[in-house]
Formats: C-alpha cells, structure tokens, sequence
C-alpha cells in the first residue's frame, strides 16, 4: 500500500502575490520535513498551483498534512486529496514519470473537498479515497479516518494564527513555557488558548488514528 497526496492552493487565482505565497508554501513544507520527516517524497510542486507527495502510510500522511495545515499563516493554505493504492514509475524522455490507482484515487478525493466544500463544509480540506481492491480492513480505516478529518479541518479552519502556531509547538513535543516565551505571554495563556482550540483533541486523534494504520 502507497499513500498519494494531491495538494492544491486554497483561492491561487486570488492571491496578491503568488510567487511570495509559493515561497511560503516551500518554507513550510521544509519545516515540517525537518521536524518530523514521514513522507518518501515530500510536496514537490508539479503544475499550476498543485503539489504532489507520497507516505509509504496513512498515518504518516495524516500527521504530516496536520502539521502542514498548522504551520501555514492566515490567508494560505492547502486542499489535500489522500489515495490510497499502488502507484507506478514510468520512463520518459522528459524525465520519471509516476501513475497508477493511488494517483486517481487522490484525484477523486480532492474532487470531492472541492465539491463539498462548496456546499455544506466551507472549513473541508482534506479527503481519502481507497482505490479499488482494497482489503476489509483498510476500508473502515478509511471510512473512520474520513470522519476523523471532516472534525479535525473543522477546528484547525477556526483556529487563530496564534493557535495554529500554539498546536504545531505542542503536536512537536514542545514545552509550553518555551511556546509562552517565543509568543510574549505567559504560559497560562498558552494553556487556555490551547484549551479553547481543541489542540488536546487534534494532537490525540491524530496519535490513535497513526496507531492504527501504522
């Protein structure tokens, strides 16, 4: 089993300045690869506003993508479509090419954040989707994985700049007292803004959900 990210920019067309922004982006991902390294191949940008990555599993995916969401400022983000399935290099002349069921399983599931997030769940951003041949197990991983995150992007999209800023410390194992110096407030006002944030919640269900797909 593969684990295929597609990531594309939240509102690209809409941004000021779109070469700062993918600086942003580049920055970011760096960071989170240096501070917990899971993915085979990190977001690498491909064409238009879009990024592809590859877990060898879903845990690590979805840890990583939280941090990722988590470490970006206000106003940029991503849309992540998670494929679970094999995935395939193919020879060009023009350089390795990949393909296969993992990559139009991600495909179909950025479609649907696209689509839901439209309608009924503004704050959506993330989606898995199985590729066809899965075994009984992984399908009710998914299933609950899926409702896992429909939760998990509700908080982080309510979450301040601050909060973000707050959970990805704690996410890292970083004492709050450290998080309170580096922020200029104290650590009990770390500790309520984490509280109000449902940072607790976030950090543990992502720690289940990576137990149970290693």
């Amino acid at each position: 089993m593969v684990i295929a990210v597609i990531a594309d920019i939240v509102g690209s067309r809409r941004l000021e300045d779109r070469a700062s922004a993918q600086r942003v982006l580049d920055e970011a991902i760096a960071r989170v690869e240096e501070d917990l390294p899971l993915a085979t191949q990190p977001l690498t940008p491909t064409v238009g506003d879009e990024q592809q990555a590859v877990y060898a599993r879903l845990g690590d995916a979805l840890t990583s993508l939280l941090m990722l969401q988590l470490a970006l400022p206000d106003g940029i983000s991503f849309r992540f479509g998670i494929g679970v399935g094999a995935i395939r290099a193919i020879d060009s002349a023009n350089g390795d090419l990949s393909d296969g069921p993992g990559w139009y399983a991600a495909r179909d599931a950025i479609e649907t954040v696209h689509a839901r997030e439209q309608r009924a769940v503004p704050r959506m951003r993330t989606w898995i989707v199985g590729a066809p041949g899965q075994d009984e197990v992984m399908e009710p991983v998914i299933a609950a994985s899926n409702a896992y995150l429909l939760t998990r992007d509700e908080l982080v999209g309510a979450m301040s700049g601050r909060e973000r800023r707050l959970t990805y410390g704690r996410l890292i194992g970083t004492p709050q007292a450290d998080l309170a110096r580096a922020e200029g407030i104290t650590q009990p006002s770390v500790s309520k803004s984490l509280r109000s944030a449902g940072a607790a919640a976030l950090i543990d269900g992502v720690a289940q959900l990576r137990g149970m797909v290693a």
